[in-house]
């Protein structure tokens, strides 16, 4: 596994500035990408199932990993939890929001469990031919984190095709979308709902949604960390 901080950071952060999303190269291997999906169909593992197309989500389905995660994915949450808390901070004060984030997911946790969130948000996707996820927010309650992560578990081109990770923005009266580009075991930092973008008189916000587009043969398989928890 590459570890958090073999990254460059800023360079990270210049990205999810410019654009709202930032790729993670190879932050897991393929044998550890190979055995998280293996991990689907145990349902001992999770604590619920959507099936997407019963609540208008798109197509395909997913589901919500119970207490305790995996050990995996227990590391990756708290460790990218601490390298993006601080860019966190850094766009509530450009927003001028008074929301600050802890530096230990841990103690974040906890303030999401005293307002009642406290069902796990990590999930895996789980995509087949002709399936897609529309374009949405994952907010769950009153306290969000406004980033998170999404690890391609497959391989394009080999395990599916199409599929592509899609994100939008919406400011004012421009509108933009971006097509994310992963391989296997890369990961995405994107924003959950909104972040600072320059405008004439400073800062302002743009709204940002994301999604998948259509599955076109095979079958996909993705991780999710979100970073709050769940009422």
């Amino acid at each position: 596994m590459n570890e958090a901080g073999n990254y460059d950071w800023n360079d990270v952060e210049h990205a999810l500035a410019a654009h709202g999303n930032a790729v993670l190269p190879a932050l897991v291997p393929p044998a550890q990408c190979r055995g998280l999906a293996a991990l689907y169909p145990d349902e001992a593992r999770f604590r619920s199932r959507i099936v997407m197309a019963r609540h208008g989500f798109g197509r395909g389905e997913y589901k919500y990993f119970a207490y305790p995660l995996p050990p995996l994915l227990d590391r990756l949450r708290h460790a990218l939890y601490a390298r993006l808390a601080p860019i966190a901070n850094r766009w509530n004060q450009q927003l001028r929001a008074d929301t600050q984030y802890p530096p230990e997911l841990d103690a974040f946790l906890q303030r999401c469990h005293r307002a009642g969130q406290a069902r796990p948000t990590p999930l895996m996707l789980q995509y087949g031919a002709g399936d897609y996820n529309c374009l949405h927010q994952d907010l769950y309650g009153e306290h969000v984190f406004p980033l998170q992560v999404a690890i391609l578990l497959s391989e394009p081109g080999k395990d599916f095709t199409g599929g592509e990770f899609v994100m939008t923005e919406l400011a004012g009266r421009g509108q933009r979308a971006d097509v994310v580009a992963l391989s296997q075991g890369d990961a995405v930092v994107f924003t959950v709902n909104q972040r600072p973008a320059a405008g004439a008189r400073g800062p302002r916000k743009v709204a940002m949604r994301h999604g998948v587009s259509r599955v076109r043969s095979g079958q996909r398989h993705t991780v999710g960390l979100i970073f709050h928890d769940a009422t």
